[in-house]
């Protein structure tokens, strides 16, 4: 612009050296554009058109990160996706655009608060969340229940516009899902069965969102210690002390069980042996004198003089040896006095 420079000078010269002069005001400078655009064809117009275009061409650039997404909506309607890099778009008061991230990773926090992340974490619990970890499981008990989930927004169009306010939906239904699953499980299954639980909860919560279109994919849950509330903690300990009496008297009951039921039974199977033995003995030694009888009697049939005599003989073979001292008194004996001595022995003793 051809500025009154030597004017300006002056005027700046004499406000130094004490005088009265005063910068030029508005009215002054805006004078001067107009004597300075007089000189080019179009004059104001030109500068405000060249300044319209350059806000129009810097709201019709845009960057999307490498983690990120944009999202344009054209007079608020949603128009498309785009990926990650240098964009265009229709300038601004026309089309929008919103950048989702969709591969970072989002946590929420149940039953306390990460106050300081780091080696040494700390965090915040107490009072505050408790009626977001207490919860009554399938045996009528009371338990704490912190937990993390863990989640992405895999589907932008659905996370921005399906759901008013995603998050307070996310919690809501990461705590109903939680509620549910350890409203199926007893207080021992919900302190000793963290992992089961956690992935139960994560495939009820990722079915919930589903459902509602929040376009979240639920990553992991993440189940803290588990434990009951602190007052009743001692009156817990009792029980769990008892129960487990309880279980080691069962094992030794049972130990004893297994090492006398399998004797008896090892003997009842031997004296059952024995008693099948046996009959099968007498059977056959029956069978076998019954046999012998026969062929006897087949024998005697066909000689039963010579048959009747032999048996007599083996019948006084077996006999006679089992007798003591055997007197033969002579069928022709008339004299009833040797037979008085017959008690005496040779010594004179009886």
């Amino acid at each position: 612009m051809a500025w009154d420079w030597d004017k300006l000078q002056g005027q700046r010269k004499g406000a130094s050296g004490g005088g009265s002069g005063i910068p030029p005001g508005l009215d002054d400078v805006f004078e001067k554009i107009k004597g300075a655009t007089g000189r080019f064809p179009g004059g104001i117009w030109l500068i405000l058109i060249a300044v319209i275009l350059f806000f129009l061409g810097t709201s019709a650039f845009y960057t999307v990160g490498v983690d990120e997404v944009g999202v344009v909506q054209r007079f608020g309607k949603y128009t498309r996706t785009t990926q990650p890099g240098l964009n265009f778009k229709l300038p601004r008061g026309i089309e929008k655009v919103s950048k989702v991230k969709v591969r970072y990773v989002f946590k929420e926090e149940f039953g306390f608060r990460t106050l300081k992340a780091g080696v040494k974490t700390r965090y915040a619990s107490g009072t505050a969340y408790l009626g977001e970890s207490l919860m009554l499981t399938g045996d009528l008990n009371v338990a704490l229940v912190p937990w993390i989930v863990q989640y992405r927004i895999q589907d932008p169009y659905k996370y921005l516009f399906k759901v008013h306010n995603v998050r307070a939906t996310l919690r809501d239904l990461s705590e109903s899902s939680m509620r549910l699953v350890i409203g199926d499980r007893s207080i021992n299954e919900v302190i000793s069965k963290r992992k089961e639980i956690a992935d139960a909860a994560t495939q009820q919560l990722q079915k919930e969102l589903d459902e509602a279109e929040t376009g979240i994919k639920v990553t992991t849950i993440e189940m803290k210690k588990t434990n009951v509330p602190e007052p009743v903690q001692p009156s817990f300990n009792e029980v769990n002390q008892a129960t487990q009496e309880k279980e080691r008297m069962i094992y030794q009951a049972r130990e004893a069980y297994n090492k006398v039921i399998p004797a008896a039974r090892g003997n009842a199977e031997k004296t059952i042996k024995s008693a099948e033995g046996y009959a099968l003995a007498r059977v056959n030694r029956a069978k076998g004198d019954a046999s012998r009888f026969v062929s006897v009697y087949e024998e005697y049939s066909k000689a039963p003089d010579v048959t009747r005599r032999r048996l007599y003989l083996e019948a006084m073979q077996e006999v006679f040896p089992k007798m003591g001292e055997k007197y033969i008194v002579d069928a022709d004996q008339k004299n009833l006095l040797p037979l008085l001595n017959l008690g005496k022995s040779e010594g004179g003793k009886q």
